[in-house]
């Protein structure tokens, strides 16, 4: 993930309390509404770390292929990766 668990929960709190100011949201609980927020947030940034692991072990599967055929590692990681972004609808 690009960003510290520490500033993913400042980023809640900060959005939270923005939503409320501008009387976008109303909420008794803003403590569950932050844990929420927070949780969502940190679902949506680790999208890229998942995706990334998903096209190591393809990528793993496919080695010796790789290695006879003199494909890039990082170039076939690459394209994987834009594959699977599309495939999970993920903007990277």
């Amino acid at each position: 993930m690009i960003f510290s668990r520490e500033y993913v929960s400042y980023l809640a709190r900060q959005t939270v309390k923005h939503l409320i100011d501008a009387k976008a949201i109303q909420t008794k609980n803003v403590a569950a509404v932050n844990e929420r927020v927070h949780a969502a947030l940190l679902e949506e940034l680790s999208l890229e770390d998942r995706i990334n692991e998903e096209v190591r072990v393809i990528l793993d599967a496919y080695q010796d292929d790789m290695l006879r055929t003199g494909a890039s590692y990082a170039e076939m990681f690459k394209k994987v990766k834009i594959e699977l972004a599309r495939k999970y609808k993920a903007v990277l």
